[in-house]
């Protein structure tokens, strides 16, 4: 596999119920990224994509008709908080700034849809934590995020869940990062 991939030809939109196609695909390659590494990725439902596409809080990743990419955004305690979450990039389309690409359109979609919500994450990578730190994301406190029960309970998919469990969801292996657009834009 030789052949340069040109990511500048791959397209990053926002997902609707025209992607629905793709919804078997983004979980199994969700999945199967989840096993290599090891870390925890909280599994979704085909139902939950389905729903982040048909209310256009998914942006998906395409090279012509073939599925490179994929994130959605969720909002918790009652939309002060929204979560950019699932990124995923096919493994051929690594390491071309592809997931910047993607993280990006689901941070514009998230600051247009939810103008005054704190965005947050939860991940153990460090590429996804470079990314967040050129969008304006600053590292927190499981505390500075959202209370919301109904978020947390997804990280019980998690291999790692027990040790969120066991600190009362005060450490894991992933690392919080928070924009605030009250403190980070009045710089």
């Amino acid at each position: 596999m030789d052949e340069k991939i040109n990511v500048d030809e791959i397209k990053v939109q926002v997902a609707d119920e025209l992607y629905l196609s793709y919804v078997d695909t983004i979980l199994t390659t969700i999945a199967d990224a989840a096993k290599v590494r090891g870390t925890g990725i909280a599994r979704r439902s085909p139902e939950y994509i389905e729903q982040k596409m048909k209310e256009g809080k998914a942006i998906i990743a395409l090279a012509g008709e073939e599925f490179a990419g994929f994130c959605y955004i969720e909002t918790w305690g009652n939309k002060k908080f929204v979560a950019n979450s699932g990124l995923i990039v096919v493994e051929k389309y690594r390491g071309n700034g592809l997931a910047k690409r993607i993280k990006r359109k689901a941070f514009e979609l998230s600051r247009q849809r939810y103008p005054n919500a704190k965005i947050f994450g939860l991940t153990t990578g460090l590429a996804v934590m470079k990314i967040n730190s050129e969008l304006g994301y600053k590292p927190v406190t499981f505390s500075e995020l959202t209370d919301d029960e109904a978020f947390w309970k997804g990280c019980q998919s998690c291999v790692n869940y027990d040790i969120l469990q066991r600190t009362d969801r005060k450490h894991c292996l992933c690392t919080g990062m928070l924009f605030d657009p009250a403190k980070d834009l009045e710089k």
